[in-house]
């Protein structure tokens, strides 16, 4: 995770909605020889949920996200923050996996780990260790060890019990992190990563330079450590965020994961102007 992903670019404004930019995103991308799409996982091919562990793309994101898969000019990546286990058992079809907000990234028959992020899971592990003693009077609090990363998850926890839940994780935070780690906000949740300049867009970055000249990328996701993969993109590229109307380096939004399987249809469509659809 990068110090980027915390805030946004004072340039920065409201994306636009989608549906008002279908024919300049028909035409932006008429031209490519290639697509790469990459996709966060929660809150974007599948609804946010109370239980972490109970998130499951809708059908729609599912069928479309094969479709896509299967088309021998696109280029399906899925980037997200849940470990790379994880959201590779739930999500099928994309060529390359990066979990841990990039830290690991699965392509070519092969998983390569960011090695800072490797020599600091010890540490981590501690600290998760620590937060679940700490935590264990907060109702429903959930702490996620992912190894490279943790997140402390309060979406369940009572609202008047979130401010404590959150004062105590960056107490525990500060004493143990060493300087080695950084803590970072998300939707209801806290992130705990290595403290190096590494996240999605950086993991995006790495999987588009792979790609042969003429490839245009596609970027969608709903939470700030996104923000940093639509940099990435932008403005070569299409960035998308889902739900949310405040400024954003993405062009364009959706308001939720339904508006995501429209996005995915529109881009069939510029791959394939006449596609077969698949049941």
């Amino acid at each position: 995770m990068t110090s980027t992903e915390s805030g946004t670019a004072a340039a920065e404004s409201p994306p636009r909605p989608l549906e008002d930019g279908f024919p300049a995103v028909r035409a932006s991308l008429a031209d490519a020889e290639r697509l790469l799409v990459c996709l966060d996982f929660d809150g974007t091919l599948a609804p946010i949920v109370d239980e972490p562990d109970a998130a499951r793309p809708t059908d729609d994101n599912r069928r479309a996200v094969a479709r896509l898969a299967d088309h021998q000019d696109v280029t399906t990546a899925v980037v997200s923050g849940r470990a790379l286990r994880d959201v590779r058992d739930r999500i099928d079809g994309p060529a390359i996996y990066a979990g841990n907000h990039g830290l690991e990234l699965a392509r070519r028959g092969s998983i390569a780990v960011h090695p800072v992020a490797r020599k600091r899971a010890a540490r981590i592990d501690r600290l998760c260790a620590v937060l679940e003693t700490t935590l264990a009077s907060i109702p429903n609090v959930r702490i996620e060890n992912k190894r490279l990363s943790g997140t402390v998850h309060f979406r369940s926890v009572p609202p008047a019990a979130r401010p404590v839940a959150r004062r105590l994780t960056t107490a525990v935070f500060e004493a143990f992190s060493g300087g080695a780690l950084e803590l970072s906000r998300g939707k209801r949740i806290l992130e705990i990563g290595p403290s190096i300049p590494w996240g999605k867009g950086n993991a995006v970055e790495l999987i588009a330079a792979d790609k042969p000249p003429g490839t245009a990328t596609v970027y969608v996701g709903d939470d700030v450590t996104d923000e940093s993969a639509f940099r990435a993109v932008e403005p070569g590229g299409i960035g998308v965020r889902v739900g949310g109307d405040g400024p954003s380096a993405a062009s364009y939004r959706v308001e939720s994961p339904a508006g995501v399987a429209s996005l995915l249809s529109l881009l069939e469509d510029v791959v394939s102007p006449d596609p077969v659809r698949r049941p």
